[in-house]
């Protein structure tokens, strides 16, 4: 099992980290040097810039997240990094609670799965 956040995509919401029954997720802080301590290939790595798209769609929401902070707040901001992806038991919360929709599993069998957030 093959787990990693697409770093640009990510709001911050915590939502992978709050709801991942395996504790796949941790919530990062974007300025440190763990940040890419995941299976993300080159292209999703973090260098620094979030996706024009998502903060269109999630810069001004007032939901009680603190969307795009640099540093975890214990609730919610930083970056999502999946350290324990091979943990994974594929039960799809972190695909289906993702805002960012920056979550993408392949599976044992080369399946590629991709978090909608609805």
């Amino acid at each position: 099992m093959q787990v990693y956040v697409e770093k640009t995509k990510c709001t911050g919401c915590a939502h992978c980290h709050d709801n991942c029954p395996v504790s796949v997720f941790e919530m990062k802080d974007r300025s440190g040097s763990d940040v890419n301590a995941d299976s993300a290939p080159e292209a999703e790595q973090w260098k620094g810039t979030t996706s024009p798209d998502v903060i269109a769609k999630w810069g001004s929401k007032e939901d009680g997240h603190n969307h795009f902070a640099d540093k975890y707040d214990g609730k919610s901001g930083g970056i999502s990094v999946a350290v324990n992806g091979p943990s994974c038991i594929m039960c799809q919360a972190c695909l289906i609670e993702c805002e960012g929709e920056c979550i993408v599993i392949t599976d044992d069998s080369g399946t590629v799965y991709h978090s909608i957030y609805e």
